[in-house]
């Protein structure tokens, strides 16, 4: 933006043209909005609750960008309450492990419902592997939007079939601010959007990491 900035004077000495005013005057006003597509929401001011969800295949990162929102609002002295299933016990019971090993603290819980009564006093809440929550999760996230916290989800938006995933899609359509991220495709190196379960289980629920799934696109599916 400083950069385009710098420029405008320049084009305007050169040219004067009306018209080249209001093409810079676009770049920059579209450069603005993309780049407010990709930043984290304004938390400043009154206190306002939020739903915002990050999702994608496995590998993509998830996690580590729930991890980092959390850590951005600790360092911001903002209380924060952390939750996930209490039955995702691959890296540590007691707190949210990404796969590059970052962590961070969290409550292991059962039911979605138990977020009302120990998020309290808090400023944001944060859960991960939302996709085994029970179906009153999207309804959870509502209360505690309402009543100003900020929540930040994130989940698997589909199992290993495509599918949606648990309550995923309805937490997606009542998000206020949504991120998908994407992994590498293991067999071409192009973006992967699915999760590929190597092993013959047809369960949709089954706990593993790289032994039993692997990113891949569309094509190599």
């Amino acid at each position: 933006t400083k950069r385009l900035n710098r420029s405008i004077p320049l084009f305007l000495r050169l040219f004067g043209d009306s018209k080249i005013t209001w093409s810079i005057e676009s770049v920059r006003r579209s450069q603005q909005k993309i780049i407010h597509m990709f930043i984290e929401p304004n938390t400043s001011g009154l206190r306002r609750g939020s739903i915002e969800v990050i999702c994608g295949s496995m590998f993509s990162g998830k996690t580590e960008e729930l991890i980092r929102r959390l850590k951005r609002a600790m360092i911001a002295n903002q209380r924060v309450e952390i939750f996930k299933p209490k039955l995702d016990t691959r890296y540590n019971e007691g707190k949210i492990v990404s796969h590059d090993e970052n962590a961070i603290t969290s409550t292991p819980i059962e039911n979605s419902k138990a977020m009302l009564q120990l998020a309290v006093e808090v400023d944001v809440v944060g859960i991960d592997e939302a996709q085994f929550f029970d179906e009153g999760l999207p309804e959870v996230c509502e209360e505690l939007a309402r009543r100003g916290i900020r929540v930040i989800v994130a989940g698997l938006d589909m199992d290993y079939l495509k599918n949606p995933f648990g309550q995923m899609p309805n937490l997606l359509a009542r998000a206020d601010y949504i991120t998908k991220l994407h992994a590498i495709c293991v067999q071409c190196g192009n973006i992967a959007n699915y999760s590929f379960r190597k092993t013959p289980d047809s369960e949709q629920v089954v706990l593993g990491e790289k032994d039993i799934y692997e990113p891949r696109c569309r094509h190599c599916y």
